[in-house]
């Protein structure tokens, strides 16, 4: 039986939200016995298409619905687009029909995590509409509890919605460390939901 993993699934074109999932799978692998497994999703075109070769020429590898349906929790990341998830993360959601069907993920933690480029960019709108799939698909959603002391402190990221990060105009703002430490934070208690909700616990 493989060990029980948290699926960080997200998509970039920037780097900004990368780096967020990558201190989200920090946040999960601080709980024993849960590992994170990072993936992402290829490009599409204006066709709804998918629009690039299926193994990225670097990072990690796309996401099949094999790895959303097995993992025991879901960090789900995007850039904003007008308040909104990107496409092609929206595109893969569309696919996932056959988890909806069958209830694949009804009581898997999930939490959502986002970056923008303006500092008023939909941070919380385009949180809370990543949530709506996950609700459909029966899923318990973690937030952001005001007991983490970097949602009083920080003033470019963070909400109780999920973590959040202003990469700035050029997209070359880095994490502070109160926003990585948010991450941090998101994918730590997913984890340890995800940890409390496997069969047997």
């Amino acid at each position: 039986m493989s060990p029980a993993y948290v699926l960080v699934l997200y998509y970039s074109r920037g780097g900004a939200t990368a780096a967020m999932a990558e201190q989200v799978a920090r946040g999960v692998e601080l709980v024993a016995g849960m590992r994170a497994r990072l993936r992402t999703v290829p490009a599409i075109s204006a066709v709804t298409q998918q629009s690039e070769d299926d193994i990225p020429d670097s990072g990690p590898l796309y996401c099949k619905l094999d790895d959303l349906r097995d993992c025991a929790g879901l960090a789900l990341g995007s850039p904003t687009r007008f308040g909104n998830m990107a496409a092609p993360l929206k595109y893969f959601l569309d696919q996932s029909s056959s988890l909806w069907l069958s209830g694949a993920l009804i009581d898997k933690p999930a939490a959502v995590f986002t970056s923008t480029s303006s500092l008023h960019g939909g941070q919380e709108s385009t949180l809370l509409s990543m949530q709506l799939p996950l609700l459909h698909h029966g899923m318990l959603l973690a937030g952001l509890p005001y007991s983490e002391p970097g949602l009083m402190s920080s003033t470019s990221g963070g909400t109780p919605y999920g973590a959040s990060h202003w990469a700035g105009e050029g997209n070359d703002r880095e994490l502070d460390e109160s926003e990585a430490s948010l991450c941090r934070a998101l994918g730590k208690r997913v984890a340890q939901l995800a940890t409390r909700l496997e069969p047997g616990n």
